[in-house]
């Protein structure tokens, strides 16, 4: 029998890096009733007896959570489990208070005195409460209440605004497939360039990367919430006829070893680089792939299949945005197709002030404001202009020594502000870019170029010096709606 490879994400944290994904539960529970905690247990052992001790799970993916700390409290193995969640608060201001109970709240689930891992989700980065409980989760982590955190669904421009930040993450849970491979690029780099690694979920597109769907026709009603929607993954990346292709090479690269579709991908997927394990849905009481699943470690790709397959990979069209957008931006690739499973509304970050002649303005709160006697962001008629605006949050310079991560910070700021007054970072027309160094100027371009991307705002960026020595870039905007 194979082994199971692991992967220690941090000291004390091993992991298997084939994971047992528990979001099916919550469609297993569609119909109002919770699955019985204690047989649904039982079912995990097969698992974690055979090598498979890591379970991925969700405050929303039904009574996971539940089922896993009877697990851990119940069963011989229950100790050599590791149980990984995520809080995935709604969206708007958040209280420290209110972290802590997020966080008990998961503690109590999953019968712990310490979390494993805490995965956080952020709905709105242009909100800067993803940030403040971001830190007040790294608190509870030096309080004891959680062994280590790391995010999800986090795109690089934010994941890079976090660890050049301070915020010791050492996972980020993505998309990431042979049909949506969003992550192989600049959240790669990054996380090659910082102690952190990848969880990849959706490696199997809701089981349509098997033999089950080699030759058939287009599903009409995909039946179950994956197929739902993986399948708006693969109209995203060119519709059925080009995932056929796919799926042929795939079966190809299979067949030469005597394997089978999922095997193949799973094990291209495990090769990437900055991947530390996948993560593979886990139907308890009604489906078993313990068998299938140690089958990836008995796989080894050499050149030619690696090659193969890229080949196949490269004639999809790449999915569009960055890790996460499918949750922050049209099109919406959930589920559902939009984010009314998830939530109802994004709050505006700031309040609006209004005064006598019409004008709207808004604060952000940093000390310069009230200092100098300014507003962030004013609105008249349809054109809003946003101040020079730093990096500060709070008594925190944000993104530490980083130019690129202080930008992207910088931009979600101009975008709360133009949004808070009606406006999208889309009607922006005008930046105006100052950095104290000169040597940053590539490093904020790239970040501006990520942000306005398709946008083009006419701009200008300047060496000049700024407030404070801990600024590396101040940027102003102005926009039409």
């Amino acid at each position: 029998m194979s082994k199971v490879e692991t992967f220690e994400l941090a000291p004390g944290l091993e992991v298997s890096r084939v994971l047992n994904g528990l979001w099916q539960i919550a469609d297993m529970e569609r119909g109002g009733k919770p699955l019985d905690p204690v047989v649904a247990a039982d079912q995990m052992s097969p698992y974690v007896d055979a090598g498979f001790t890591s379970f991925d799970m969700a405050d929303h993916y039904g009574s996971a959570e539940i089922i896993a700390g009877h697990f851990r409290r119940s069963s011989d193995l229950g100790s050599r489990a590791r149980l990984l969640t995520k809080w995935v608060p709604k969206p708007g201001a958040l209280t420290r208070e209110e972290v802590r109970a997020g966080v008990q709240e998961r503690l109590e689930r999953l019968q712990a005195e310490r979390l494993d891992l805490l995965q956080f989700h952020a709905w709105h980065y242009p909100d800067p409460s993803w940030l403040d409980a971001l830190y007040w989760l790294d608190e509870l982590r030096q309080e004891g209440l959680i062994s280590q955190l790391g995010v999800t669904n986090f795109d690089e421009a934010h994941l890079r605004v976090a660890l050049a930040s301070g915020i010791p993450l050492v996972s980020n849970q993505v998309s990431f497939s042979l049909i949506d491979q969003r992550a192989a690029g600049a959240l790669t780099d990054l996380c090659q360039e910082y102690p952190v690694k990848l969880l990849a979920y959706g490696t199997l597109a809701g089981g349509f990367l098997s033999e089950r769907w080699l030759g058939q026709s287009e599903p009409a009603e995909p039946v179950t919430w994956s197929q739902m929607k993986y399948k708006r993954f693969i109209d995203a990346a060119g519709g059925w006829h080009r995932f056929q292709d796919l799926l042929g090479r795939v079966a190809d690269v299979a067949g030469k070893h005597g394997t089978t579709i999922p095997v193949v991908s799973s094990r291209y997927m495990l090769d990437q680089p900055a991947v530390a394990g996948i993560i593979l849905g886990t139907r308890l009481g009604q489906s078993d792939h313990v068998q299938e699943n140690l089958a990836v470690f008995e796989l080894e790709l050499d050149d030619e299949d690696r090659e193969r397959i890229a080949e196949a990979v490269s004639c999809l069209d790449a999915v569009p945005g960055d890790c996460g957008d499918e949750y922050r931006r049209p099109p919406f690739l959930t589920a559902s197709g939009d984010l009314s499973d998830h939530l109802d509304s994004i709050p505006p970050v700031f309040e609006v002030q209004h005064s006598d002649s019409g004008r709207q303005r808004v604060f952000s709160g940093t000390p310069w404001e009230s200092f100098a006697g300014y507003c962030r962001a004013a609105r008249e008629g349809n054109r809003i202009v946003v101040a020079g605006t730093t990096a500060t949050h709070g008594d925190r310079v944000i993104g530490g020594a980083d130019a690129a991560a202080q930008a992207h910070f910088v931009i979600d700021k101009i975008q709360a502000a133009i949004e808070s007054l009606g406006g999208r970072l889309e009607d922006v027309i005008r930046t105006r870019v100052f950095v104290n160094d000169i040597n940053d100027w590539e490093a904020v371009a790239r970040a501006h170029g990520v942000r306005f991307g398709g946008i083009y705002p006419a701009n200008t960026l300047v060496q000049a010096r700024l407030v404070g020595d801990e600024y590396r870039v101040e940027i102003e905007a102005e926009a039409l709606t």
